[in-house]
């Protein structure tokens, strides 16, 4: 067996407590072999022994059946390096301990509709009874003031921790809250990875069912600090159906694959525009026909006159294609509404201000299968 045979098999053994493992993570430092014996030497940054020796037995079970010496040393790093690596592991999760499960909602692509969907993603997840918090990680461009109608700063606790915003039972938290809405930010990658750490770290977020996550477009600092140093449930990938959006968001895919972070499914926003209304001739109801669009399609008309039509305004199948292409479910599409964007532009998700309308049932609808799926 080589190093590379080795690397496949240490690549399976998970770091305690994420979803990435040891090889992803450059724990493994160096692989000696010699003859049927083997030396694996890891820089873990962590002083929680008990992790530490459980991936030793883990390298030692699972190398055992092709040497029959198999020796692991162990090198605590020093805690103060760069972001990129593997450094306080343990810290960043001892701060979440108390939530269940944490979903990021994420896209390669800018304006698909991320923060509109975490926001009635969460807000439905509390209608079914849930404690849950929703971060707005977008430092360039923070949503959630506005998605909520909120204009005021979180205050501290004692101990110098942020407070959520409490709005509709739920704990909400974005930068826009501290730097005012209006405040164009200009940071570099490394601020922008700290301000992310501190928004798990320095913000009292107590006992939750479900942290939801509202991601930047693309895959950079943010989605790497995220990967890297959070235990998350899973990601929920954002899409709209046209081709210049889902060759982004394949990139960002791909990024959660490579970084070994659960795909959920699929969503795709903006998938169509939903047309009903009445047909009338000269004043009188029509009972029963067709309508026939200039595109071809029909639509039925309903005995009482009135139809129900899904326009395609891009084309159709996108969210469909990319689900297939990771082997995921398509969750649900969400097409254009006014209503929808009137609601957000008020300052209440169309799932709170109307859980009748029929986007609000569509987005109860992928809460439940988002739960299912967890579970």
């Amino acid at each position: 067996m080589n190093k590379a045979e080795v690397k496949e098999i240490l690549s399976k053994i998970n770091y305690p407590g994420f979803s990435r493992d040891i090889i992803s993570f450059g724990m493994v430092k160096d692989i000696i072999i010699e003859n049927d014996g083997i030396i694996i030497n890891l820089t873990i940054t962590s002083n929680n022994v008990e992790k530490i020796e459980l991936v030793s037995n883990n390298i030692k079970k699972e190398l055992s059946q092709f040497f029959s010496s198999v020796i692991v040393n162990t090198k605590n790093a020093d805690n103060n390096k760069d972001s990129s690596s593997s450094s306080n592991l343990d810290s960043e999760n001892n701060a979440l301990s108390n939530i269940n499960h944490v979903i990021a909602v994420a896209s390669g692509k800018g304006g698909v509709g991320k923060s509109t969907v975490a926001s009635n993603i969460a807000c439905g997840l509390m209608k079914r009874g849930n404690k849950v918090g929703l971060l707005d990680l977008d430092i360039y461009g923070p949503s959630l003031p506005i998605i909520f109608g909120i204009n005021q700063k979180p205050e501290m606790t004692k101990d110098n921790k942020l407070i959520p915003i409490k709005i509709h039972d739920m704990k909400v938290m974005s930068f826009g809250f501290i730097s005012g809405n209006d405040t164009p930010v200009i940071w570099r990658g490394p601020l922008i990875s700290r301000m992310t750490e501190q928004f798990f770290k320095d913000v009292d977020w107590g006992e939750l069912d479900y942290l939801i996550l509202d991601l930047p477009p693309g895959t950079g600092d943010v989605q790497l600090t995220l990967t890297q140093k959070l235990r998350m449930s899973g990601a929920l990938i954002v899409t709209t159906p046209q081709d210049i959006a889902l060759s982004d968001v394949k990139k960002g895919a791909d990024m959660f694959n490579k970084v070994k972070t659960p795909i959920l499914g699929v969503l795709e926003n903006m998938s169509g525009f939903n047309l009903n209304g009445l047909v009338l001739k000269e004043g009188k109801v029509i009972n029963g026909g067709n309508i026939k669009f200039s595109n071809g399609s029909e639509v039925i008309i309903n005995e009482d006159g009135t139809f129900d039509a899904n326009i395609s305004l891009f084309k159709e199948g996108g969210g469909l294609s990319e689900s297939k292409r990771l082997n995921i479910p398509l969750l649900g599409t969400i097409p254009f509404s006014p209503d929808i964007v009137i609601s957000t532009d008020d300052g209440e998700p169309i799932i709170l201000k109307d859980p009748s309308h029929f986007s609000s049932k569509l987005y109860f609808s992928i809460v439940d299968k988002l739960v299912t799926i967890i579970n």
